[in-house]
């Protein structure tokens, strides 16, 4: 693949700085003066039509009257200024932009016009922009400071991307007082252009950044963020602070999920899914970062804590508890090493007090035991300056141990002048350590979320989840009915008709329009029923004396029906009367009253949510959100966090429900999501489950028209695996192929045929010498997201066991209309087609995506590939850059 295009913005070979000054803290003078004292290496030109110097270098009034080719420039001139500026920049094929001034979007309607200008500019002659409005960029082991920011950053292995300026200086100070390095430092501004979903991009293959830290205050692009900030945290930990929360929706909710999901919500559903981790504080930000970093390998959540002072154990132990931690429950081998090793008057548990005196011999005795536990997933050692304690001697003897154990080692020395040296030990040693035990309690529950999120992140579930396939077209045959008669709410019948169309188990039901036709109903589903009122106007039933429960004889229901039309005229006189729905009344001794849900949040689109049921679900607020689409292992994640879970095992002399019948409702739902784009809320509530299975007693829907798209799942933040693209093939002596998208467990099965290509095949491929795939480079082959990039690998089956024998794959180019790809069989496949097949089928899948050229690069010497590429119709020219290599492409 060629060069990331931000490249000129992070390894810029000349920088021009329009408005580069000598007027003292004007942000010209800073940024030039910043450029030059940061010791950039590359070619450094300042533009200033009133001056022909500037801070003592030769100043130029146009860039035009550089002769030299220039990557970067920084624009810190009025913003009236800047659309000339950039139409110049595009004559002489300027790269990027970083524009720092403001009065752009931020300044009203004539700003946001001088920002369309700009932006059109930008687009007509390629250049990408960063901002406006932004304090700039650093990339501190090439010199790079092009901010306004007054002082430099230390290089570092933490890329930091926020889209606040001011907060970027306050960290910028704070990291340089705490010895925090920076590979990357990215003010983003308004982010007309470049968002951060190109940014993660670059920084994925950025050999110096070792974890990405982001300050989140909006996202513009949910598919486009979701889709980097996924790939990113496959390869690298992401971390990231996000404040503020949408506005309310104007339109009143209509169903109790609307109610009591927020944006927020939608937001840690969509970081947990991305295998991202979440914190609150910009300290919390960089303590985690800098325990993701030291090469733990975080496995769970349960804690040891050695302490030598039994007050801050304990109340290390109840923060833990509080935050949802495991306190370990120490293994018999280790209370028994403990009990050899410690005084008697040792806990004799976890907390593990060694007694105050403890010195060097307890704390390594206790801590190795703990990490050598296999029921311990972290250690968490105290340490409180008493009497007989050497706290730099247990110090270095911690480090020791964080070197030879992956479990984490976190450590709490409490104090200031008697620790201070063994804090500077640890920062030189970048072990994490904390001035209290509340704060290293934090960062464990960051590493065990990190954990538990690179998990979620694994998952690729499909639109479909069952063999039993849904009827997708009824359902949308229903919902197209009631938007024909300008209807957004089902009625009652058409909600369960369309739970019914993808095989969810719901209540027999019937809709009466006179209290006689109520009788013969109810004599036909048997007595006793439940009436309801039926009405697309009433979301809550029962608050307008809508619900009558238990009837078991005529007169009874003569009367029901009555008092439930006067009821719902009284209280809701403009409601809409559609009659009084009528079932069998539920009984269910045993059951659970649940609720699931989907809302649509206005950034991420639809949300799935769980929890408890029943009248008072706003009130409870017990509830789990998830984003689609979902499998067993995510539908599993999302019952257990919530309070209701725990009821719905043995209780109070009621057997254990069918959890198999509950989450084959759980993965219909998501397949109702994937599948029906127009439906935008649900309520099931009350689904009643007991042991015997899963019933869905009420069910409200809405429903909106949405614009056709050439992408099935154009709705989605995460697209599902395309299961719809697996293809059967066979060679010409009879041997079956599957095509199918490669999978995240296809990790090993790419790693084995690339080490069982030639050494030929191999060059061809990768333009170098390559025996094996690196880890990173394996996780990026196989964990992709299939609505930017696209991976197509055959396979045979021999022996139950699939063998790769060839793969190509495209990547969408950064103009969203063209894409790059690459292309490789296995020796033993040459000359049987298997390349044109998958060619074929990839330029098929570009085609629907609406891409309009498909392109490469092959080797000169690479004979073979370059016939295939003819016969394809593809056309090639020789790489102006390099004359080995032969630029293809074909207009699709």
């Amino acid at each position: 693949m060629s060069q990331h295009h931000l490249k000129p913005l992070f390894a810029p070979k000349s920088v021009a700085v329009f408005g580069a000054s000598d007027r003292v803290d004007s942000v010209g003078q800073v940024v030039f003066q910043n450029m030059l004292q940061s010791g950039y290496q590359g070619k450094l030109y300042a533009i200033n039509p009133k001056h022909s110097t500037v801070q003592g270098y030769k100043a130029y009034a146009s860039i035009t009257e550089i002769t030299e080719p220039v990557e970067l420039v920084v624009i810190a001139t009025p913003a009236q200024s800047v659309p000339d500026i950039i139409e110049a920049c595009g004559l002489n094929k300027v790269k990027v932009a970083i524009i720092i001034s403001a009065g752009f979007g931020e300044a009203g309607a004539a700003g946001k016009l001088l920002e369309q200008s700009v932006l059109e500019k930008a687009h007509h002659y390629g250049i990408r922009l960063i901002g406006p409005n932004c304090l700039g960029v650093m990339c501190p082991d090439i010199g790079l400071n092009a901010t306004f920011n007054k002082g430099n950053a230390i290089a570092g292995n933490i890329a930091f991307i926020s889209q606040s300026g001011a907060l970027c200086t306050a960290i910028l100070d704070w990291a340089n007082a705490n010895d925090v390095g920076f590979s990357n430092v990215v003010s983003m501004g308004a982010s007309v252009d470049v968002d951060f979903g190109e940014i993660l991009d670059y920084l994925i293959s950025d050999t110096k950044t070792r974890s990405i830290l982001l300050y989140i205050e909006g996202i513009h692009d949910a598919r486009g963020f979701m889709s980097s900030i996924r790939a990113a945290a496959r390869i690298k930990p992401v971390i990231l602070v996000k404040v503020g929360r949408h506005p309310a929706a104007s339109k009143a909710a209509i169903s109790h999920t609307s109610a009591i999901v927020g944006s927020d919500d939608a937001f840690d559903a969509a970081v947990r899914r991305a295998g991202v981790v979440r914190v609150q504080t910009i300290t919390q930000l960089f303590a985690a970062a800098k325990a993701l970093s030291c090469g733990f390998d975080p496995t769970g959540n349960r804690l040891a804590i050695v302490t030598n002072g039994g007050g801050p154990g304990v109340m290390a132990t109840d923060y833990a508890i509080d935050l949802g931690l495991e306190i370990a429950a120490l293994s018999d081998v280790t209370i028994q090493v403990l009990n050899q090793a410690l005084p008697t008057t040792w806990s004799h548990g976890n907390p593990i007090d060694i007694i105050g005196d403890a010195q060097v011999d307890r704390y390594e005795c206790a801590v190795k035991a703990c990490l050598e536990d296999p029921n311990v997933d972290g250690v968490l050692t105290i340490l409180t300056p008493q009497a007989m304690t050497k706290p730099l001697e247990v110090a270095n003897a911690m480090i020791a141990l964080s070197h030879q154990y992956k479990k984490p080692l976190l450590a709490s020395w409490m104090g200031e002048a008697q620790v201070s040296e063994s804090r500077a030990a640890f920062n030189r040693t970048k072990m994490p350590s904390f001035r209290n035990p509340e704060s290293a309690v934090d960062v464990f529950l960051f590493l065990s979320a990190y954990h538990k999120n690179q998990k979620l992140l694994m998952q690729m579930p499909g639109p479909i989840s069952h063999h039993l396939a849904p009827d997708v077209e009824s359902a949308r045959m229903i919902i197209e009915g009631a938007l024909q008669e300008k209807r957004k709410i089902l009625g009652e019948m058409e909600s369960k008709a369309l739970l019914s169309a993808f095989h969810i188990p719901v209540a027999h039901t019937m809709v009466a329009r006179s209290p006689n036709e109520a009788l013969l109903i109810a004599q036909q589903l048997g007595f006793p029923v439940a009436m309801k009122i039926n009405s697309p106007d009433i979301t809550h039933k029962s608050d307008v004396g809508g619900v009558v429960l238990n009837l078991a004889n005529a007169q009874e229901i003569r009367s029901a029906y009555h008092s439930i039309i006067e009821n719902v005229k009284s209280k809701r006189p403009n409601a809409h009367i559609n009659g009084i729905s009528i079932q069998p009344m539920i009984v269910k001794p045993n059951g659970r009253e649940l609720m699931v849900g989907v809302t649509n949040d206005p950034v991420f689109g639809p949300i799935i949510t769980f929890g408890a049921g029943g009248t008072t679900v706003e009130i409870i607020a017990d509830r789990s959100v998830a984003l689609p689409p979902l499998n067993n292992f995510l539908v599993k994640d999302l019952i257990n966090n919530t309070h209701v879970a725990k009821m719905l095992g043995t209780f109070r002399n009621m057997p254990p429900v069918n959890m198999e019948a509950l989450e084959s409702v759980m993965l219909r739902v998501s397949e109702m999501v994937c599948e029906l784009p127009m439906l935008m809320e649900m309520d099931i509530n009350p689904l009643i489950l007991d042991e015997n299975g899963v019933l869905a007693a009420d069910a409200r829907i809405m429903v909106e028209v949405r614009p056709p798209s050439a992408d099935r799942y154009a709705h989605m933040a995460i697209y599902p695996y395309p299961t719809h693209l697996v293809t059967n093939w066979q060679l010409a002596d009879g041997t079956d192929v599957v095509i199918r998208p490669i999978r995240p467990e296809d990790v090993w099965l790419v790693q084995d045929f690339v080490k069982n290509l030639s050494e030929e095949a191999r060059y061809f491929r990768f333009m170098k010498s390559v025996e094996q795939l690196s880890e990173t480079l394996l996780v990026r082959f196989t964990q992709i997201d299939y609505s930017r990039e696209m991976a197509l690998i055959a396979v045979r089956n021999e022996n139950d066991k699939e063998i790769e024998l060839g793969v190509t794959r495209y990547a969408i180019n950064p103009d969203g209309e063209s894409c790059e790809f690459a292309l490789v069989v296995a020796d033993s496949m040459r000359g049987t087609g298997l390349g044109h097949k998958l060619m074929t089928a990839l330029m098929d899948i570009a085609r629907t995506k609406g891409l309009s050229r498909i392109e490469g690069e092959v080797l000169k010497n690479n004979v073979s590939m370059l016939k295939l590429m003819k016969r394809l119709g593809f056309t090639a020219t020789v790489n102006p850059d390099d004359s080995s290599i032969k630029n293809v492409y074909i207009d699709l």
